[in-house]
């Protein structure tokens, strides 16, 4: 995995971190993005530079913006040169009740967690396909089973399915393009201890992931799986199985 870069987005907390730090682990170089989570980020690059100098750097862009898409992937591929991985896992998340639903909230949440993604992927595709890398999307299963008051999330993360497999017929053979869709990995704050539990009894393992979970299953989709495109991996513990 030397060599190698990965540009991860939303990558200053939560998952995201946990799979830059995981990556980077493996010897890959990773570009950290971030919004607004500055300090989390120049933490996390600190901290990963330390490890090895040179191997990590924080790059800001706010992706509701085609223009900070192009920025970011231009100042991505600077770093090291070119991009062999792109993982799309930046996302916004919060209710859109119908009765209450804005332009706005539309724009964003479809800008963000839809057409980002999509150009990012334009983007980052000569360098992609030169260097015969991958795309990796972090989805949802509300993509496919809709989460109540949270219609406008739930189009976006079935637009997202729909996008990965666009792309990989679309950019074969030389880039792969899966997805991640994981189920309660990390709660929502704002989430109540009644609906953890409805969520939990409908999980045939019956408790929550964890970020390691998705992080291995990115390596996996980076290292081992030559002939793996087109493809949603569900990790939610047995929930779409309910």
């Amino acid at each position: 995995m030397k060599n190698k870069t990965a540009l991860i987005t939303g990558a200053a907390k939560r998952i995201g971190a946990a799979i830059a730090e995981h990556l980077h682990q493996t010897g890959m170089d990773v570009i950290i993005h971030h919004n607004t989570s500055i300090k989390e980020a120049n933490e996390l690059t600190d901290k990963l530079n330390k490890i090895r100098p040179d191997s990590a750097i924080a790059e800001q862009a706010n992706l509701k913006y085609q223009e900070s898409c192009a920025a970011l992937i231009n100042s991505s591929l600077k770093f090291k040169g070119s991009i062999d991985v792109l993982i799309n896992n930046a996302s916004v998340f919060y209710p859109t009740p119908v009765t209450t639903l804005s332009n706005k909230q539309w724009d964003e949440i479809i800008n963000i967690n839809l057409k980002a993604p999509l150009f990012l992927s334009q983007l980052a595709a000569p360098s992609l396909s030169k260097n015969k890398g991958c795309i990796i999307n972090i989805t949802d299963i509300h993509a496919k089973r809709p989460l109540k008051d949270y219609s406008v999330y739930s189009v976006s993360k079935a637009g997202l399915i729909m996008l990965t497999e666009s792309l990989a017929k679309e950019l074969a053979p030389n880039v792969r393009v899966n997805a991640i869709s994981p189920g309660a990995i990390t709660w929502p704050e704002e989430m109540s201890d009644k609906i953890k539990h409805s969520i939990l009894e409908h999980t045939a393992l019956k408790k929550t992931g964890n970020m390691k979970d998705i992080s291995k299953a990115v390596l996996f989709l980076i290292k081992d799986a030559e002939y793996i495109t087109g493809q949603i991996i569900n990790i939610d513990g047995g929930r779409t199985i309910y």
